[in-house]
């Protein structure tokens, strides 16, 4: 598990473009991380050292959000390699297998896991013929390069998204995709805020997200720090407020876009999709070309992690539910593609996606 670490500034040496919340950082030869389980109520980073600590924090939710869990997976490689600077090759070898392995079962359904590991492990294999700490070096700078580069991707999605909002508008989003669930700036959330950069006055609909509060700890926590307004209702409050004419788009993130569309994101998507459907609201989609896995041809053949009951017979201290109680916690659900109105890439809008007009927006 990690070490507790207090907040400061940016570490040096990563560039990046002034990011308001540091979900993780560099610092003094350890990976630091927002624990992200105990906000709003405390702010603190946890300190990792090695692969099995960051498969660890994924895991237990310090960091959550499928652009900030591959950059957490690709430091976890970068701090493994670190730890191994002075092996033998062989020994250095045996270490790295272990910590993509490690690591590659901490969280089943966020692609973007799968994606970093993927790119730390093309970045191993083009630097092998090196002697084995300028292998760790490689890999550490290519970590931080996965860090810098969603944030840069992330102002890109931000920007094109934002042309989708009109002044003035009322936007619902589920869970956090914000800078908390990314590098910085985030998915949905960074749509918000460059809305807000733009000029236009976007107003915020947070739902709570049951059953671990993404929307009510994280997402409220963002916009109250920088100002903008936000409401929080609970997830079984959208529909009302749709059908009262005060919800004029819907923005959301996501762990996994399958070849055909469809969209896997926390649970309780669907509902809000299905809502918006029948109330005549647009719903996007916000998600880097990271989260499309071209190789999972539909909703139906994305894993769906199951999470631990007592995520749902309580929180925290609290103990609501009848002891011994059935339990279901699937963590995310799969909203089909005919009801994404759009989403929403560094690349640009993709409307109405399907099949043919994924495939060949991912080509042009």
């Amino acid at each position: 598990m990690g070490t507790r670490s207090s907040p400061s500034a940016n570490s040096k040496g990563i560039e990046v473009s002034d990011p308001r919340v540091e979900t993780l950082r560099w610092r003094d030869g350890r990976l630091e991380m927002i624990d992200q389980r105990v906000l709003p109520a405390h702010f603190e980073y946890l300190a990792y050292e090695d692969a099995v600590g960051v498969a660890e924090g994924i895991r237990s939710m310090v960091v959550r959000g499928a652009p900030a869990i591959g950059c957490a997976a690709a430091y976890g490689v970068a701090l493994e390699a670190q730890k191994q600077a002075q092996a033998t090759l062989p020994a250095f070898t045996a270490a790295l297998e272990e910590a993509f392995a490690v690591l590659a079962a901490s969280r089943p359904t966020a692609v973007n896991l799968f994606w970093g590991l993927k790119r730390m492990r093309t970045h191993w294999e083009r630097h092998s013929h090196l002697p084995v700490p300028e292998i760790a070096e490689a890999l550490l700078l290519e970590a931080h390069e996965v860090l810098a580069e969603d944030i840069r991707i992330n102002r890109a999605m931000g920007a094109h998204g934002a042309t989708l909002l009109a002044d003035g508008a009322r936007v619902l989003t589920h869970c956090n995709a914000g800078a908390l669930a990314t590098a910085g700036h985030g998915t949905a959330l960074g749509v918000f805020r460059s809305a807000v950069e733009a000029g236009k006055r976007i107003s915020v609909i947070a739902d709570e997200t049951r059953p671990f509060l993404q929307g009510a700890r994280l997402t409220a926590w963002e916009m109250v720090q920088e100002g903008i307004p936000v409401t929080l209702i609970t997830d079984n409050m959208a529909g009302h407020l749709m059908s009262r004419g005060e919800v004029d788009a819907v923005v959301v993130g996501t762990d996994r876009v399958a070849a055909n569309g469809d969209v896997a994101n926390k649970i309780g998507t669907y509902m809000v999709a299905v809502l918006a459907r029948r109330h005549g609201i647009p719903f996007y989609v916000a998600c880097p070309l990271s989260t499309i896995d071209i190789e999972i041809p539909d909703g139906n053949a994305i894993p769906i992690e199951e999470r631990a009951p007592e995520e749902v017979t309580g929180f925290r201290d609290c103990q609501w539910a009848a002891q011994g109680v059935s339990v279901r916690n699937p963590a995310f659900d799969v909203t089909p593609a005919e009801l994404v109105t759009g989403l929403i890439t560094e690349k640009g809008v993709l409307l109405e996606p399907n099949r043919e007009r994924l495939r060949d927006f991912l080509k042009a």
